[in-house]
């Protein structure tokens, strides 16, 4: 069952979901111990300006921090860890989902990845959306933890 992590902005944080999910990201990606491999990530954002900002982002977000991702359908999936997709494509994508949907369905996909996480920062409409996750989450029986960061 997918074990799904919520990340809260604290209320003095300047920053927003998108910069946190490059600190997620970054995180993720971290060299593995005994050279295993870091997990692949998928970052769910349906919104086309959206997910154009965020892989601006993703490029800039830190001058000593190299993230490799793309866009789905502009770069080779096989060879990006870190892909940034308007829908569940591709399908063989299993490890980490990030989910920077703004509906309070959660993405009909995310049973087939190990983790989810969810990346909220202090839109009020971000954070109720993601309170109903959380609630569907919680009732189908997945493994949650909240993390609240600065």
């Amino acid at each position: 069952m997918t074990r799904v992590d919520f990340y809260i902005l604290r209320d003095d944080s300047r920053s927003d979901r998108f910069g946190l999910t490059c600190r997620l990201v970054e995180r993720i990606r971290k060299p593995a111990p005994e050279g295993a491999q870091p997990p692949r990530v998928l970052i769910y954002c349906p919104d086309a300006r959206q997910a154009r900002h965020l892989d601006r982002l993703l490029w800039s977000f830190r001058e000593d921090s190299f993230l490799p991702h793309g866009l789905v359908g502009e770069t080779d999936t096989a060879l990006t860890p870190i892909l940034i997709s308007s829908d569940a494509r591709p399908e063989d994508e299993h490890q980490v989902l990030i989910n920077l949907s703004p509906s309070a369905e959660a993405p009909a996909f995310h049973g087939r990845f190990e983790r989810l996480c969810e990346p909220l920062d202090h839109d009020p409409e971000i954070r109720q959306a993601g309170r109903k996750r959380y609630r569907y989450y919680r009732d189908n029986g997945h493994p949650l933890a909240h993390h609240e960061v600065g």
